[in-house]
């Protein structure tokens, strides 16, 4: 974990010189009193590396890296994870990040997780890492700060990354996160199979159904043309899975479950709430799950989502909380 010089740096200081010094009976009382106040204090958050150690069939005692950008002042900022896509870089990412979202970077924690081998234990990826427990261990040592509000959490992904989105939001019982982001990766076959939401499982069978958490926003944004992961659903063309290449449920259809499982009871949209030139939008119970359709772009949909939609998006509460 990064060290820092903060303010219990420097009243544990004080406090032995005084014991050392030759003072008084009342400057000792003072230095004893002091110090029993000192339990419980929390720190601030700053902006560099900290790590999370964990262990699992291919490392033991593996500290993995994730990286924070905490603006500055003391009011209690929620987190904001993002998850990289398939060979990312998590400390690169979020230079470029924060410089695009300025006003994003303003309003919350930032904080970009690295992935073993640059990857997200989905299905067959080269990760077999537990990313869930890393997450929720990322969530549960940073809200001990000052400066972190534990609640209205954001999870962000993109690709490889928003697929552990899906997975996390499918199997998480922490109850942080109030909105999960997935940029050009809908749920796959196995996180859904048409009748169940699946847990991974230790041995990445999903065979276990679950019921996710409720009262929560999601978003997601795919593209049409993207190769990678087919709009309309259906096997990958390049990403393997046990069984040959990784299928998926169409973007529209993954969309309706989510809002079907967070509590829509009507058919799923054949036609967009809004239309342009460049984007459908596809949205259920009052903007709760939001649909992003890039009618030009392909995996690269990502960059059809402005800042602008992200804060709009990010103001939304769920409508059934």
């Amino acid at each position: 974990m990064l060290k820092r010089k903060t303010v219990i740096d420097c009243l544990v200081y004080a406090l032995t010189r005084i014991l050392m010094s030759k003072s008084s009976r009342l400057l000792h009382f003072i230095a004893l009193l002091l110090g029993s106040h000192l339990v419980g204090f929390a720190l601030e958050l700053d902006s560099g590396s900290y790590t999370i150690n964990q262990d699992w069939s291919q490392e033991q005692g593996y500290e993995r890296s994730y990286f924070v950008h905490a603006p500055d002042g003391v009011e209690p900022l929620p987190l904001f994870i993002f998850l990289h896509g398939n060979g990312g870089n998590a400390e690169r990412s979020m230079a470029g990040f924060i410089k695009r979202h300025k006003e994003l970077s303003k309003r919350y924690n930032i904080v970009f997780a690295q992935g073993y081998l640059k990857s997200w234990n989905i299905v067959s990826e080269r990760s077999q890492a537990p990313d869930r427990e890393f997450i929720e261990a990322i969530v549960a040592e940073l809200a001990e700060y000052s400066n972190v509000q534990a609640s209205g959490a954001v999870l962000m992904g993109s690709s490889n990354g928003a697929a552990l989105v899906n997975q996390f939001a499918i199997e998480t019982q922490l109850d942080h996160f109030s909105h999960y982001i997935t940029v050009v990766s809908q749920l796959n076959a196995w996180q859904h199979d048409g009748n169940a939401f699946k847990a991974k499982g230790s041995d990445n069978n999903y065979n276990e159904s679950v019921v996710p958490l409720r009262g929560k926003c999601l978003l997601n944004v795919s593209g049409v043309d993207d190769r990678l992961v087919p709009y309309s659903g259906g096997p990958s063309r390049a990403i393997r899975a046990k069984n040959g290449k990784l299928a998926f449920v169409g973007a529209e259809r993954s969309a309706f479950l989510w809002a079907q499982h967070y509590g829509y009871t009507g058919e799923q949209l054949s036609q967009p709430s809004e239309s342009s030139e460049a984007m459908d939008t596809f949205s259920y119970l009052d903007g709760t799950v939001i649909h992003y359709k890039m009618k030009t772009r392909g995996h690269n949909a990502g960059g059809g989502l402005t800042e602008t939609m992200l804060l709009k998006f990010l103001d939304q509460s769920s409508a059934l909380r």
